[in-house]
């Protein structure tokens, strides 16, 4: 759970991804973002095909040499604690920037 709140607070630090205007905007780019930053992380093959998984890819890139260089217990999981790791972060994200923000124009249909 340290761990998870690490690279949590890391992020609320240091990204501005995480609070684009909307709720979906918001939940794209967390799950974009923290997906590719599992890949980058754990070695895997990496397809950048549309514009959207490039722009994910540049800020995963970032995300994923700073954990790298803030959090040197990282080296001590396999692949799937990895995995793990980015889960729990890509949930606890999306409740903090989406389930549990106050920001009411998040849902507005009229944008």
């Amino acid at each position: 759970m340290k761990k998870l709140e690490e690279v949590t607070a890391l992020i609320q630090k240091q990204c501005l991804w995480q609070f684009f205007s909307r709720s979906w905007d918001r939940e794209e780019n967390i799950e974009g973002i923290m997906t590719m930053t599992g890949k980058i992380l754990n070695g895997d093959k990496i397809n950048l095909v549309t514009p959207a998984d490039k722009a994910f890819y540049s800020d995963a890139k970032f995300l994923a040499a700073e954990i790298q260089k803030k959090m040197p217990w990282l080296f001590e999981l396999d692949k799937s604690g990895v995995l793990e790791l980015i889960e729990g972060v890509k949930e606890r994200l999306l409740y903090i920037a989406v389930k549990k923000s106050r920001n009411c124009e998040l849902n507005l249909s009229n944008y």
